[in-house]
């Protein structure tokens, strides 16, 4: 009886297996990212949990672990996001040919503080403040991405500033949480201190602004 020949191993078919394509890498890391930022601003960082933002991303638990391998990695993307995106154009180095510096702050950052109870940025920060002492990953996630940056940004702004003469000394430059100062007390206010009597927090930064840039 004839036996068949074994193929060889070269001969032998292969199979391959389809990879998920970038696209779809990105639009589920999206809906993770997405998904968290919701459950962080409704229940809080503790009280969030890796299965519910699962159930509203729609994907298993185990696939938010191939993006993220801690809750507090995700909360970093949500930052990435939300907040460290909004500000990049706050840049001295994109300040156009000529242009004060008070006319680029009002340009480029009073449209995002104007914008800032409207959207996310505003929650995530509470979240931080309201849970910080308890998660200290949280302050230094929210101080290495977004504090630190942008107090550099306008340390530079604030030296072109003194430079060119539009303002007479450098204490902007040697305390710059003064241009910023505004920003935090109203999301302190409207949240924690006094939620019947909200304050503009965008108002609030431009007349500092205009105190920080008065001609005496």
């Amino acid at each position: 009886m004839d036996r068949k020949p074994k193929l060889a191993l070269r001969d032998k078919p292969v199979v391959r297996r389809r990879g998920t394509s970038p696209e779809k890498t990105a639009l589920t890391r999206q809906a993770i990212v997405d998904a968290a930022l919701s459950e962080f601003l409704e229940r809080g960082f503790a009280n969030t949990a890796i299965e519910t933002v699962a159930k509203r991303a729609g994907v298993a638990k185990g696939l938010i672990y191939r993006y993220f391998t801690t809750k507090e990695a995700l909360f970093s993307a949500v930052v990435q996001q939300e907040i460290v995106n909004a500000h990049l154009d706050v840049d001295d180095a994109k300040r156009k040919a000529g242009e004060k510096v008070e006319d680029f702050l009002r340009r480029t950052l009073v449209v995002t503080i104007h914008a800032i109870e409207k959207k996310s940025r505003a929650e995530i920060a509470r979240v931080v403040i309201a849970e910080g002492a308890r998660f200290p990953a949280l302050v230094e996630i929210y101080r290495r991405d977004v504090l630190d940056p942008l107090l550099q940004r306008v340390k530079r702004l604030a030296l072109a500033a003194k430079q060119s003469g539009e303002l007479s000394d450098d204490r902007l430059y040697k305390n710059p949480h003064l241009l910023l100062a505004p920003i935090w007390a109203g999301i302190v206010i409207n949240k924690f201190l006094d939620r019947a009597n909200p304050v503009d927090i965008g108002a609030l930064f431009e007349m500092q602004l205009d105190m920080i840039f008065a001609k005496a």
